[in-house]
């Protein structure tokens, strides 16, 4: 899933709820960089974990 992400689509971190929902900004590759509500901007490798695509009417 991670293959279809783009700047601007809204995430969740299924190994981290408590970092809200998370904006993507880049993915370059594997490495993809998210500005999450409660965590900041996190730097995740995208073979690591599959993130959660938020609809957008659910934020």
């Amino acid at each position: 899933m991670n293959e279809i992400l783009e700047p601007g689509m809204i995430v969740r971190h299924p190994g981290a709820p408590e970092w809200g929902t998370g904006q993507v900004q880049s993915r370059i590759g594997d490495r993809i960089t998210i500005n999450f509500t409660h965590a900041g901007k996190q730097v995740l490798d995208g073979r690591r974990v599959n993130l959660e695509l938020v609809n957008d009417n659910s934020c």
